[in-house]
């Protein structure tokens, strides 16, 4: 049973669709001071426009061929192995990440959604980052959807809004 003692994240939870979207978000939510993770960064493309906005990023990605792909094309920027599931891991890379990326592409469709939300709140509890941009349809449209109960009815209003 939920209650007022509960854990409450502050981290932001931003849902974007495709990778037009997802690397179009990243002037308007990384700033000059950020230190930010990206999780599936595949080739590192996305992670070299993070870094020109960033002060620094780690791309990460489950397969350790891609991570030294990514290393040969981008030998500037830090590329690790990581498993997304392993929040631990990510907390060891020992940095104070103000930002988390993520695009997972196995885990942006409906049929995932609750795992995915699982993830979120996985790395905001434990990294405790502003803000997780995460690529996946799915979770945009559903949080379009969504409107907070409140006592004062502003709920109400706003849903009738989005009709």
């Amino acid at each position: 049973m939920a209650n007022n003692r509960q854990y409450r994240s502050n981290t932001l939870f931003v849902g974007t669709r495709g990778v037009k979207e997802y690397r179009a978000s990243i002037p308007r939510w990384v700033n000059g001071s950020d230190t930010v993770l990206e999780i599936g960064c595949e080739w590192g493309t996305t992670t070299t426009i993070i870094a020109e906005h960033a002060a620094a990023v780690i791309g990460t990605d489950v397969s350790p061929v891609v991570i030294e792909r990514a290393r040969e094309r981008h030998p500037h920027i830090r590329f690790e192995t990581l498993d997304a599931f392993d929040v631990r891991a990510a907390l060891e890379l020992n940095e104070d990440f103000t930002k988390v990326y993520i695009d997972m592409s196995g885990i942006s469709g409906y049929r995932s959604l609750l795992d995915l939300i699982a993830l979120l709140n996985s790395y905001a509890a434990v990294l405790r980052p502003e803000a997780i941009v995460v690529k996946s349809g799915a979770l945009k449209h559903f949080a379009s959807r969504c409107v907070p109960f409140g006592d004062d009815g502003a709920w109400h209003e706003r849903a009738h809004d989005r009709r």
